[in-house]
């Protein structure tokens, strides 16, 4: 699970109806790296999400998972390939937060793939919610749903991660600790990709930054060469300003705020 590509997308259009969601998407997803895709509201980040999870398909051009077309997976073959975490954390019944933790490794039931209960506990810890395994789903906050969501995903322990805004409803120490975590799963050879508004997040932990607006995949390449003044003002119309951060030299984005 080191080097190689994860996805390959080539000339990728989607819609619904008569409506243009995402046009000419070409785009490369590499094992041991993390994948930040930020945008404009409404930009199709994650649109794009859902093709790459075959939740739906392209109407025009191919995407390839491991050299496969994606299509090509049976449902069974996808989860024990990729683990998705959405920006709904609801669960219809009342299980607890261990219950939802362990449905990850619903995929590989009947099937030799490491030992369950280490899995779920070691899940439970990296998304700090051991503490809150016997609880209620439904009786945690936003914050704690989502950390529990994220424990899931990790506990199916697939090659790739996608994770659609995990950071929203956190606090800024759990925004810190998701986000170095996917460098974690990241070295380890797993490709993450990672839907984020925080810019300076994006800059900070992520290899690769691919920004979309209105569809189309604006730029793609290394933080420090994406995230410029010009471009970002650009896409998102706000005048801002970035700096570099003292500690790592990463770029910081900050809105310019006149008084």
């Amino acid at each position: 699970m080191t080097g190689g590509t994860a996805f390959a997308l080539a000339d990728v259009d989607y819609r619904i109806g008569t409506a243009e969601i995402l046009s000419g998407i070409t785009l490369e997803v590499g094992f041991g790296r993390v994948l930040a895709l930020v945008g404009p509201n409404g930009a199709g980040k994650s649109s794009l999400l859902t093709l790459l999870t075959r939740d739906a398909r392209p109407s025009a051009g191919t995407i390839e998972m491991e050299g496969r077309p994606v299509h090509e997976y049976s449902a069974r073959e996808l989860s024990r390939r990729r683990a998705v975490l959405l920006q709904s954390n609801q669960v219809a019944f009342s299980f607890t937060a261990r219950e939802v933790v362990e449905m990850g490794r619903a995929p590989w039931t009947g099937f030799d793939h490491g030992d369950d209960d280490a899995a779920v506990h070691d899940a439970l810890v990296s998304a700090d919610v051991l503490h809150l395994a016997e609880r209620p789903f439904s009786s945690l906050s936003g914050g704690e749903r989502a950390r529990v969501s994220l424990a899931r995903v990790l506990a199916q322990d697939t090659p790739i991660i996608m994770l659609d805004e995990p950071t929203a409803a956190l606090d800024l120490r759990h925004q810190e600790d998701v986000l170095q975590l996917t460098r974690e799963l990241a070295s380890l050879g797993r490709a993450v990709i990672v839907v984020l508004h925080d810019l300076s997040l994006a800059a900070a932990y992520a290899d690769d930054v691919a920004i979309i607006a209105g569809g189309r995949l604006q730029a793609r390449g290394a933080p420090e060469e994406i995230l410029t003044e010009q471009r970002i003002e650009s896409v998102y119309g706000i005048a801002v300003r970035v700096i570099s951060d003292p500690d790592t030299g990463q770029p910081v984005v900050l809105p310019r705020r006149g008084r």
